[in-house]
């Protein structure tokens, strides 16, 4: 069982920059795909990114894509979110979650079958 702990989170003014990490525990880390996920107050759960297990690739919803970056370090069994140019509408609950993926990249939602507590973000105007 793997278990996934989300920090970093905060409030920072639009423009600014933040950087979340997600700390993993169990066994096998290097094996699964890990992916990003944020959630609004009163909107759906949105997937904004992804990366395989070696960090080699990466997909990045359109919503943030040239802004945040992923990666990963399967030595210290750490995942990263480095999210720059950050917008209001960039404030929620930051996931990341994990699982078994082994088809065409990217992934898509389906197989993240570990998630963290999520860590929350707010981006002043």
């Amino acid at each position: 069982q793997v278990q996934l702990v989300e920090s970093g989170g905060g409030l920072v003014q639009a423009g600014g920059s933040l950087r979340l990490s997600c700390a993993a525990s169990g066994r096998a880390f290097g094996s699964y795909v890990m992916g990003w996920f944020r959630q609004a107050p009163g909107k759906e759960r949105e997937y904004i990114g992804a990366i395989n297990w070696n960090g080699g690739r990466t997909y990045y919803a359109d919503s943030v894509k040239g802004r945040f970056t992923i990666s990963r370090d399967n030595v210290k069994n750490m995942v990263y979110l480095q999210m720059n140019s950050l917008k209001s509408e960039d404030t929620a609950v930051y996931y990341c979650a994990g699982g078994r993926y082994g088809g065409d990249w990217p992934p898509g939602a389906y197989p993240y079958s570990f998630w963290g507590q999520g860590t929350q973000v707010t981006v002043s105007s």
